[in-house]
């Protein structure tokens, strides 16, 4: 009987064969665009490529060459700002408007798409409304002046010091609805005798939420960090349509760095180097977190 009925089972090989024939295309294009595309950017990195890519080697001299120039450094330290400030802004705020809509507030509709529709624009309609908004000619400067006080002074994306912010000001605005819309619903995802049972406790609400809810809501978290973190890294469209790296190089970015040295520089080496080193600091963030995650850092039972 053992015999027949290992005989009836299937090969695992051939387990779901159709759904693994049809994967074929995605797996195709992951090997060989994206995990390819990464080996070859990193190879002619180190290679003194131009216009076009050839096999000239130098070595390390491009990595030398990039961490020595001004303008990377600053793109850099742009990032580090605006990373950190967008991911912990983004999180509180979004969080904290879900969880004034989980209250069942009237017109919650209206007011969740009122929220959610700046997502729903690209990143250059966002970038030139927020230039203009900024503007301290005719944005919110010119109309404080215009009403009586006209000591204010309020134009970030002039000023060298604080440009970053004026940035950062446009970028929540556009990605705090998603957020938002994340983590209503993971709330929504909570058991209502959670809720029941704290209040009959008599547990304050805030602790309800802090010791309770956020542990619950992991996985939205989760989720929602590295849809956050994707749009961090690779933000360039904000950046050209609101200063395009300016005041001088105050605003810039690695993303543009890399798009301005292939293409307008026309130094492939370069723009290489510098992708390559946005490659590595992403693997140095995500590779450890998804070992802890997925690997090694569980109790299998």
């Amino acid at each position: 009987m053992t015999g027949q009925a290992r005989a009836g089972r299937p090969n695992k090989l051939l387990r779901n064969l159709n759904a693994k024939i049809a994967s074929i295309p995605m797996i195709l294009t992951a090997l060989v665009i994206f995990v390819g595309g990464t080996f070859w950017t990193i190879f002619y990195s180190f290679t003194n490529s131009k216009l076009l890519p050839r096999l000239s080697f130098v070595g390390f001299d491009q990595y030398q060459r990039l961490w020595a120039a001004p303008r990377w450094v600053t793109a850099i330290e742009n990032l580090a700002v605006y990373g950190i400030l967008s991911l912990i802004f983004s999180l509180v705020i979004g969080f904290m408007l879900a969880a004034l809509m989980d209250q069942k507030i009237r017109f919650e509709n209206t007011f969740r798409t009122i929220f959610l529709y700046p997502f729903a624009l690209s990143f250059i309609v966002t970038g030139l409304v927020w230039q203009w908004v900024l503007n301290p000619d005719f944005g919110i400067q010119a109309v404080v002046r215009s009403i009586g006080w006209t000591s204010f002074t309020f134009n970030p994306l002039y000023t060298p010091e604080i440009v970053i912010y004026g940035i950062l000001i446009a970028a929540l605005w556009q990605g705090t609805g998603l957020v938002m819309c994340l983590m209503l619903a993971g709330l929504r995802g909570i058991d209502e005798d959670i809720w029941k049972a704290a209040r009959v406790d008599g547990i304050p609400m805030w602790r309800t939420y802090l010791f309770i809810v956020i542990p619950m809501m992991r996985p939205v978290f989760i989720t929602t960090i590295v849809i956050i973190a994707s749009g961090i890294v690779k933000v360039y469209d904000l950046v050209v349509a609101q200063t395009s790296g300016g005041p001088g190089i105050s605003s810039e970015v690695p993303a543009k760095y890399v798009y301005d040295y292939m293409f307008q520089a026309q130094n492939l080496g370069q723009g290489f180097a510098a992708s390559t080193m946005m490659l590595v600091t992403v693997a140095i963030i995500v590779v450890p977190w998804a070992y802890l995650e997925f690997g090694g850092g569980r109790k299998r039972g």
